[in-house]
Parts: structure tokens; sequence; C-alpha cells
């Protein structure tokens, strides 16, 4: 069977719509989330830094790393990951140092002004961890099962890029 008989096949354009929709709402879901976060923020009175700078602080949390490293794990594009850093360390969110073997590479971590943004992510995290499964919206298996998929779908992604290069 033709990729395009598979396509037009009533089974195949149900999951070619399925795929559209579930594209469109991880889009919205990511923008959706940063208004969260930005919402938060401006709850407690954080107006000094965006949401995507926050993200980076809670997915930084304890460790040292470059933003190589980051682009690497695939959290955030080139120049916005290393915009958003030097504002973060401009700001006092962050301490940079040049790594003793390669001078080119500058690692960072987070100060304890740092910390307490990313507790305050960490802290909404929790709440809509805790709301999401005690009104029933999704339960360990729900979310075990929408994290998996994701996982696959990343991975897919993940090599159609590789068989490119």
């Amino acid at each position: 069977m033709s990729m395009e008989s598979q396509v037009s096949a009533p089974g195949a354009k149900g999951f070619m719509t399925s795929y559209l929709e579930a594209l469109a709402l991880v889009e919205r879901l990511h923008r959706l989330l940063l208004d969260v976060i930005k919402d938060e923020f401006e709850r407690v009175g954080v107006l000094e830094i965006n949401a995507v700078q926050a993200l980076l602080l809670f997915n930084i949390g304890d460790h040292e790393v470059t933003a190589g490293e980051l682009k690497s794990r695939g959290y955030y594009q080139g120049s916005n990951v290393s915009y958003n850093l030097k504002k973060l360390v401009e700001m006092g969110y962050m301490h940079h140092q040049r790594c003793e073997i390669d001078r080119r590479s500058v690692r960072v971590r987070l100060t304890p002004q740092g910390r307490e943004i990313r507790g305050v992510v960490s802290d909404l995290f929790a709440r809509h961890a805790e709301g999401l499964q005690g009104r029933g919206v999704l339960g360990l298996d729900g979310i075990e099962d929408i994290t998996g998929s994701l996982r696959r779908v990343e991975r897919y992604w993940t090599d159609q890029i590789r068989y490119i290069y």
C-alpha cells in the first residue's frame, strides 16, 4: 500500500488529524505553561525575570552546566539560551565561571537568589501536580502514558533529524 493511500485510508486520515491536533496542543501547552509561570510571578511580585528565564533556572536546578549542555539536551535554542543566561548572570540569579580546561566554555550555576526563583516554580508545579491528581483530571497511569508517548515522539523526531545529517 502506497503512502498516499495510507494517508487517505479512513483510519490513517483519523491518525493524521489526531497527529496535527496533538502538535497544535503541544505548542499551545508550552505557551500556556509560560503564561501560568508569568501569572504566578506576578502574583508573588517577581517581575524582573520572564517565564523562559524562570524555566531555565528550574531546569538547571542544583547542576553546574554550560550553555552548550543546555542546548544539546534540547531544552533551548542557541541564541535564546545564551541571551537568557547572560541576563540571569547580570541580574544575580546565576554565577558564571570560565572552564579551566576549555577557556571558551563558561559554566553556570544558580545563586541563592536563583534557587529562590527555582523554588517558586517548583512549588507551582507541585501545586499543579496535586491539583491534577486531586481533582481526578489525571492520575499516575495517565501521566505515565502521556510521558511515554511524548518520549516516543521525541525519539522519532530525533531519529529523523539524525537521518537527515
